[in-house]
């Protein structure tokens, strides 16, 4: 299996003849994905998928600079809003950054990332890149896994639209991804 985009790159912007209208606010909004999403709910809830030590992607590790075979942190949830999962998240960080600067990520449980990375002033954002997944890629399986595991109705698409950034604490980085699952369309504007 593949572990990184088929066709489809990380890009600045996404391309607009292949991303549907509607989710392209969604693509591109710089502000907390987790507040945009609780603000067009009445209930929002994270599903731990997995916290705890694994490895990364081939696209992630270069964004990282981890040296081959280096082990990260890795957050994996899914943001449910009104019982409907509408985001697979995936967070890295690489462990010589746990300590000091991001200790706050041992401790999120269910919380959302996004309250704590955006309460902060201190954070620095890079700017949001998006790609295409499909079956080719793992991020796509596990977000498939996923919503088989826990929503049978809602399984993705032949592939899924994401976003990514790193964010930045005295000069240390945590990666973010976030994949927008089918139900994502059912919330309001």
């Amino acid at each position: 299996m593949r572990t990184r985009p088929h066709r489809e790159s990380w890009r600045p912007t996404p391309p607009r003849a292949t991303v549907p209208p509607a989710l392209r606010p969604w693509l591109t909004d710089p502000a907390s994905l987790t507040a945009r999403v609780r603000a067009r709910c009445d209930a929002l809830c994270v599903q731990v998928l997995f916290q705890g030590l694994g490895a990364a992607l081939c696209d992630e590790a270069a964004l990282l600079g981890l040296r081959t075979g280096e082990r990260v942190w890795v957050r994996e949830v899914l943001l449910v809003a009104d019982g409907r999962p509408v985001v697979f998240a995936r967070s890295l960080l690489p462990r010589r950054n746990v300590r000091g600067a991001w200790n706050l990520f041992h401790g999120m449980g269910a919380r959302p990332l996004g309250a704590a990375l955006f309460a902060d002033p201190a954070i620095a954002r890079s700017p949001l890149a998006c790609t295409r997944l499909d079956a080719r890629d793992a991020r796509y399986h596990r977000a498939r896994s996923a919503l088989a595991t826990r929503f049978l109705a809602d399984a993705p698409e032949r592939s899924l639209w994401g976003r990514r950034s790193l964010f930045r604490l005295r000069g240390r980085a945590l990666m973010v991804s976030e994949f927008f699952l089918p139900a994502i369309f059912d919330l309001p504007r």
